[in-house]
């Protein structure tokens, strides 16, 4: 009997995938971790392949761990860091560059010179969004104009953009052997390139950004039966599976957290921090900062829409901390060590490594600690990476109430 539903969960530092019961049991479930890449300071990528490659891998263990055949599995569901940008050649499946992370901000020019034409509130009107490096865009943008052939690969229609769920889905059912590529309403309203209102791209933003239509995916509902996207029995899965439902991370935790009712929030932390308030059938227009964007939908269903406070670095911080400065050995030493002293000693962190978001946005900014004395030892600096997750979650959460014009109940 199918009773099971396979779950992938791609995220900007590992991959995951779990299976579940029909009650929504967690059966088992598999992470591996992928490598951050930093070029040039500003820059982040990630290796498409590599990605591809451990999720390959994670489905094969949580299969293992779950002691249960693909026959078992009922459908497969995907969710994904958003706005990452890869391009691939249709033919070989091979990626024309590396995937360019939500966090990198070398496109930062390309905003500024679009600012300067005095686009931003247009854009705005038309996606949602604020005109930054955070969405995947300029970052189209500026992979059409410095990898060389591309440009006319995807004119010729060969080579294809998505974000890291349809990369999923096009190798899962086929790859270069019939992969099905599309994406769903809730990544592709993190394009930058989508019209809210009509959940389609949006001609004027292609030309815009001087993007060629062809090598787009197909937008579907986030949760949809007939995608047309079923694995492969070559593949990882074994079996041919239908890919029913996909949603971007943070959509994925409202749908999660049974968010279902217009003024229903969740706060999701993880390498970011990320609020999400359903404001149901309509769009609601951010004065304060925050973006307006697809939450989900269902089938043939309207679409449900949200406010988002997008915050860039919150976990990440405590892996700088690891990785970097090495005052912890472990992730989950922090709190012990920041529970070690009473106070930050006035040390304060802005963890603006990639600028800062919501509701600032402001890509020019970088990270400062401040407060610093002889008695600053390593335990404040803990304590004040922990506290700058709760500033920074204090003001969006402030700007989302004057906007939505409601009291948000914790």
């Amino acid at each position: 009997m199918k009773s099971l539903i396979a779950a992938i969960d791609q995220g900007t530092t590992s991959t995951r995938c779990a299976i579940f019961d029909q009650n929504g049991r967690l059966c088992a479930i598999a992470q591996q971790e992928h490598r951050q890449l930093y070029p040039h300071p500003g820059w982040l990528e990630h290796d498409p392949m590599e990605i591809w490659q451990a999720t390959q891998e994670v489905i094969r263990r949580a299969l293992a761990a779950a002691h249960v055949p693909p026959s078992a599995l009922a459908a497969v569901g995907i969710t994904n860091q958003r706005e990452t940008t890869v391009v691939w050649n249709r033919h070989t499946g091979e990626p024309y560059y590396p995937a360019i992370v939500w966090q990198d901000t070398r496109t930062r020019e390309i905003c500024q010179r679009l600012a300067k034409e005095g686009v931003q509130d247009h854009l705005r009107a038309i996606t949602g969004l604020p005109l930054t490096t955070y969405f995947s865009a300029p970052k189209l943008h500026w992979l059409l104009e410095h990898v060389p052939d591309l440009r006319s690969e995807a004119q010729d229609g060969d080579a294809l953009f998505g974000t890291i769920d349809s990369w999923l889905v096009w190798w899962l059912s086929g790859g270069p052997h019939g992969g099905v590529h599309i994406t769903d309403v809730t990544n592709a309203s993190r394009t930058m390139l989508m019209n809210l209102r009509t959940l389609d791209w949006d001609e004027e933003l292609l030309s815009l950004f001087d993007i060629p239509r062809q090598m787009l995916p197909r937008i579907t509902p986030s949760a949809n039966p007939e995608t047309g996207a079923y694995t492969v029995r070559e593949g990882p899965f074994g079996a041919a599976l239908p890919v029913c439902g996909i949603l971007g991370d943070q959509q994925a935790a409202l749908v999660g957290q049974v968010c279902f009712g217009a003024g229903e929030a969740k706060n999701t932390y993880g390498t970011g921090c990320f609020m999400l308030l359903n404001t149901g059938h309509i769009a609601v227009p951010s004065f304060s900062g925050l973006l307006t964007t697809v939450a989900y939908r269902f089938g043939d269903q309207p679409a449900i829409y949200a406010l988002e406070g997008s915050i860039a670095i919150a976990g990440a911080l405590v892996q700088w901390l690891r990785d970097n400065l090495g005052i912890i050995s472990d992730s989950a030493e922090v709190e012990t060590l920041a529970r070690t002293v009473e106070d930050n000693g006035d040390v304060y962190f802005v963890p603006a490594f990639s600028g800062l978001f919501a509701p600032h946005w402001r890509t020019d900014a970088r990270g400062i600690i401040v407060g610093l004395t002889r008695h600053t030892h390593k335990a404040h600096l803990a304590r004040a990476a922990l506290e700058a997750t709760a500033f920074q979650t204090r003001e969006v959460l402030e700007a989302m109430q004057r906007d939505a014009g409601i009291t948000i109940q914790v």
